[in-house]
């Protein structure tokens, strides 16, 4: 106790947050939001309110997910790696709200699940959303709830982005009543297929990206340079070969790519317009100083261009169902390489922005190098909450953390090293250790960069550091199988053709999914 203690108060001193007055947070994760769409990381795109918490605030550079929907919500909540805790069970975790609520702590979450169950079994005390993967922006689905109990979706004026607001300005106002600390978690929809943005909001993008991914592409790498989150001497990526010239589309096509943009785009403006109504609220009622804001992506832009339904109509219109592009998922990704489901840095690397004026004591509008991981959330809330994690939990086997907390970054200071970050969907795998990272496209080759020299992974040293890659491999292979007791099989040796049957055709010569 002496020793939890010492560390509470030393914390306290160097965040400057009094012990009798803890925080409130607000964790907002998006659902495929690219490492550049946001207006601080480069974008064209107008995200005001972000821009503002990351002007008073710290971003990351290197804050990394799982690169995939569920497996990020898993190690978000639990700190731990997805199949370490798991799965979508939890079964070998406790969550964050299980740990917030015994500090005093009001629990409440609004949005997308994509667990099992559902939040009220893993301690939020009150939520509002749907259980899907993802669903109808207008219409939702059958799997809405709320505080537990089937919840019917109005047949008109609903909107998923703003419902998840208005329900998460709500809770805080109850927590108030009960004069509580509060934590809100708020999973947007967007901006996941089904590309469907509100009219007002599509119209103001539907003629902003007539020029094309490649013209997007060289704007945003740009302005990361002026905005700080990339280095000047970055090499981005070049456009790679499964994607055409943006000039050599025909008109035809080139109007349909550009539309599907301005309704990413809107589905973007959207997000920081409600989150903008929830930053007001705070204003008003004199929260915002110490409020703990964090916002995150749960992977990189999405490639995967599915059936598309309703291409003549608009996309405000509730029976169109258009999306995702890999055009513009690489463009969305600037400067970095692959997507959603890669572990390359355009799966994995996502926004990161902290905001808490009353206890971040880094430079305001900074932005930090260190590797993050989402499963350093969990020990980074705890300690700010001065709770307690629990090495064990009812009808639960708890592992131990696999996250570590950020607090020496949020004080401004410069973590020397931290435990290697795993990396693992289906068959893509990965180990960031240092400046160092080992990554396999779909169990290819293993493949070696230096991160601090390559940021964008253009320049493949694992035929030169054959011991390196050695070493890591058996690193990555004794961490799968410490955390998860489950051995994987090695990469192969053989060279693979790094394209997806589920990324656009641009050519007309891939194989279909069958």
């Amino acid at each position: 106790m002496k020793i939890h203690f010492s560390i509470i108060l030393f914390l306290s001193i160097q965040l400057g947050f009094a012990a009798e007055k803890k925080p409130n947070i607000l964790v907002i994760m998006t659902d495929d939001l690219g490492y550049s769409d946001l207006g601080c990381y480069g974008s064209e795109i107008d995200t005001p309110n972000l821009d503002r918490l990351a002007a008073n605030g710290v971003r990351f550079s290197q804050f990394y997910n799982t690169a995939k929907c569920h497996s990020s919500r898993v190690s978000l909540l639990t700190g731990r790696w997805c199949i370490q805790a798991g799965e979508k069970s939890m079964k070998k975790a406790v969550t964050i709200p299980e740990v917030l609520a015994p500090a005093g702590y009001s629990t409440m979450m609004t949005g997308k699940w994509h667990l099992d169950k559902q939040p009220t079994d893993f301690g939020f005390q009150k939520f509002f959303g749907h259980l899907s993967g993802y669903c109808n922006y207008f219409r939702g689905d059958d799997t809405f709830r709320l505080n537990g109990e089937k919840w019917e979706v109005p047949k008109e004026d609903f909107y998923t982005t703003t419902a998840n607001v208005d329900y998460g300005l709500k809770f805080i106002s109850q927590a108030r009543e009960e004069k509580k600390p509060w934590f809100l978690y708020i999973a947007f929809n967007a901006p996941h297929e089904p590309l469907q943005p509100l009219k007002q909001d599509y119209e103001k993008y539907r003629h902003r990206y007539t020029g094309g991914w490649d013209e997007m592409n060289h704007c945003r790498f740009e302005k990361q340079k002026k905005v700080g989150v990339m280095p000047n001497e970055t090499q981005p990526s070049p456009r790679p070969a499964h994607i055409p010239a943006w000039k050599t589309l025909s008109a035809e096509i080139r109007d349909w790519e550009s539309r599907r943009m301005a309704a990413y785009a809107a589905l973007i403006d959207r997000v920081d317009q409600e989150l903008g109504r929830i930053i007001t609220d705070l204003e008003a009622n004199g929260e915002l100083d110490n409020t703990l804001i964090v916002f995150l992506s749960d992977n990189g832009a999405c490639p995967f261009d599915r059936q598309n339904i309703g291409k003549d109509l608009e996309p405000h219109d509730p029976e169109s169902k258009w999306t995702d592009s890999t055009g513009w998922a690489w463009a969305r990704n600037t400067p970095f390489r692959f997507y959603k489901q890669n572990q390359f840095e355009g799966g994995i690397a996502t926004p990161a922005i902290f905001h808490w004026p009353a206890g971040i004591k880094a430079t305001k509008g900074s932005v930090t190098t260190s590797p993050a991981h989402l499963v350093d959330l969990l020990p980074t809330l705890a300690e700010i909450a001065g709770a307690k994690i629990p090495t064990t939990f009812p009808d639960r086997l708890p592992t131990p953390l696999a996250g570590v907390s950020l607090f020496p970054i949020l004080a401004g200071e410069k973590r020397e090293s931290r435990p290697p970050i795993h990396l693992l969907y289906e068959k893509d795998r990965a180990l960031r250790d240092g400046d160092w990272k080992l990554v396999s496209f779909r169990s290819g080759p293993w493949e070696l960069y230096n991160i601090a020299k390559d940021r964008t992974e253009l320049n493949n040293l694992a035929a030169t550091e054959p011991d390196r890659v050695a070493a890591m491999s058996k690193a990555w292979h004794e961490i799968a199988q410490s955390t998860m007791d489950k051995p994987f099989e090695p990469v192969s040796e053989t060279i693979l053709h790094q394209i997806h049957r589920e990324w656009s055709d641009y050519f007309g010569k891939r194989e279909k999914k069958k």
